[in-house]
């Protein structure tokens, strides 16, 4: 028996702001993507069998939340940082999908087509059938101190 009950359901989530210093950046860019009031719990990179995505919904004030993530913070004025994430979603919907993270100096669109490569060869090292790839990317152009982070934010039936 499981001590933590398997996430149900995700959904695909992403924020970028400025702070006065990088983890009130952090905290805003967490608002952008509308999790700031919960206590997120990074997992690695293993979509549940039969998660369903949904548009999305508000974990519980102060929840433990369990979240893929992929966040980067900088001090550097001008500098353009991305995030991203890619969920790889089997055809048998009985396996486990995969999900990737990535953040990096540069564009959003780069960091996505990045991290939905990585998805997609990680289904190739699993010899798995894919069905589709989910992602979702930020980017933010730093004025004194930015961060960017893109999420898969899990939940479960009575959330």
């Amino acid at each position: 028996m499981n001590s933590i009950p398997t996430p149900t359901k995700f959904f695909l989530a992403a924020g970028a702001s400025e702070g006065h210093t990088p983890l009130n950046a952090f905290d805003a860019a967490l608002g952008k993507a509308g999790v700031a009031d919960c206590n997120l719990v990074k997992l690695s990179s293993i979509l549940p069998p039969k998660c369903e995505q949904v548009d999305s919904f508000q974990p519980p004030y102060g929840s433990l939340t369990p979240t893929a993530y992929a966040s980067m913070t900088t001090s550097l004025p001008g500098e353009v940082i991305a995030g991203a994430v890619a969920v790889a979603v089997p055809v048998d919907d009985t396996l486990p999908g995969v999900i990737m993270e990535y953040s990096a100096r540069g564009a959003a669109d780069n960091a996505e087509a990045i991290v939905r490569d990585m998805a997609a060869e990680a289904f190739r090292i699993r010899d798995r059938e894919l069905k589709e790839i989910l992602s979702i990317s930020v980017e933010h152009r730093v004025e004194n101190i930015g961060a960017v982070f893109a999420a898969v934010i899990f939940g479960y039936d009575e959330d």
